[in-house]
């Protein structure tokens, strides 16, 4: 059973950084891609960043590009997101979510199927 826990969030100023970590079950990163994604109060949700399976290449929104840095542990199974230079903007609900996705890049775009709970990140001015 494929599951996924995130933890990390917080309240920080403007500036800050916090680092989320999504625990992994139940699959291996040869064959899921696992990714971030955000959504805040009103809007829709957008991706933030993905770590493809297999060679793990990355990808990320352009609002986050240069500040969040997606990174894999594989011996602990685990997912990260370096948030520096947080913004008000990156205030929102984060989900980590995983795909399978052997042989392909499953982007920012795409549908992915397994998804954790969300943790709270809060940017104040």
């Amino acid at each position: 059973e494929v599951q996924l826990v995130e933890s990390g969030g917080g309240s920080v100023q403007a500036g800050g950084s916090l680092r989320l970590s999504c625990a992994t079950s139940g699959f291996t990163f040869d064959n899921y891609a696992v990714g971030w994604f955000r959504q805040a109060p009103g809007k829709e949700r957008e991706g933030v960043s993905i770590i493809a399976s297999g060679d793990g290449g990355t990808n990320y929104a352009d609002s986050v590009k240069g500040r969040f840095t997606i990174s894999v542990d594989s011996a602990k199974n685990t997912v990260y997101l370096q948030m520096n230079s947080l913004k008000p903007e990156d205030t929102a609900v984060y989900y980590c979510a995983a795909a399978w996705s052997p042989g392909f890049v499953a982007g920012l775009q795409y549908n992915y199927g397994y998804w954790g709970q969300g943790t709270q990140v809060t940017v104040s001015p």
